[in-house]
């Protein structure tokens, strides 16, 4: 049986990786992103502006119509680095949106299907930040958020043959994450202050996140439901010693 795993915000980063992984193990790849990939992407793939709910019904609808969703990545995210003082309430309402609304439109629309065949996986992509750091109000309550609807819809989704899991990548080589942290004049800064918090002294790469959302992901992970897998160089557990 080839199963079919739908990816959002597949077009770079982890999603991107996370469907170069899942094909290599033979699974059936569906990508959604707002722009066409940055590589060849391994699968299906729908152009659509998520931050828009009408037009993510429209393409959701279109791939449901298409595929039997036998699972559903989450992966698309959005963080805008403030302070508290300096927090608009325009970016807290579109990070909050576009992390917890499109996770849990995107997930409405396949639970049908999965519910109907007995069978799915849920994982969806939290943060270290959902700990705490400096300039993440919004990302880290978005992030924060996604644990506890993770492990509502495990207890949920539990006798359905559904689970439900987190990975909670620390720092990771993105293009988001470089863009908002390692460009511009406090880019050494930054980066001495990541990586200060990561015992592994290093910064993950997109490809290692996609390891961890396999497992989650694969029929084998079938008892394991409403868990976080921090998947972060160490770095939810504190600072190296030394």
């Amino acid at each position: 049986m080839i199963d079919a795993i739908l990816i959002t915000g597949a077009s770079r980063g982890i999603g991107l990786a996370t469907a170069k992984t899942l094909a290599a193990q033979a699974y059936q790849m569906i990508g959604i992103a707002r722009s066409a990939p940055i590589e060849a992407f391994p699968g299906a793939f729908f152009e659509a502006d998520l931050s828009k709910p009408a037009e993510a019904e429209g393409v959701l609808g279109a791939i449901c119509a298409r595929h039997a969703i036998d699972g559903i990545v989450n992966s698309l995210g959005l963080n805008i680095p403030e302070a508290l003082g300096a927090v608009d309430l325009g970016h807290l309402a579109s990070v909050l949106d576009m992390n917890l609304r499109v996770t849990v439109q995107c997930t409405q629309a396949v639970l049908g299907g999965m519910r109907e065949r007995g069978y799915g996986r849920i994982v969806n992509i939290s943060s270290r930040g959902a700990l705490g750091r400096p300039k993440r109000t919004s990302y880290a309550a978005a992030k924060a958020g996604i644990i506890g609807m993770t492990r509502t819809w495990a207890l949920e989704l539990a006798r359905d043959g559904i689970t439900a899991n987190v990975v909670s990548p620390g720092p990771t080589a993105t293009e988001m994450f470089r863009r908002n942290n390692l460009e511009g004049p406090d880019a050494e800064e930054n980066r001495r202050r990541f990586l200060a918090d990561v015992p592994m002294n290093r910064f993950a790469e997109p490809g290692e996140i996609a390891a961890a959302i396999a497992f989650f992901v694969s029929r084998q992970a079938s008892f394991v439901t409403g868990q976080v897998l921090n998947v972060c160089g160490g770095s939810s557990v504190g600072p190296a010693a030394w």
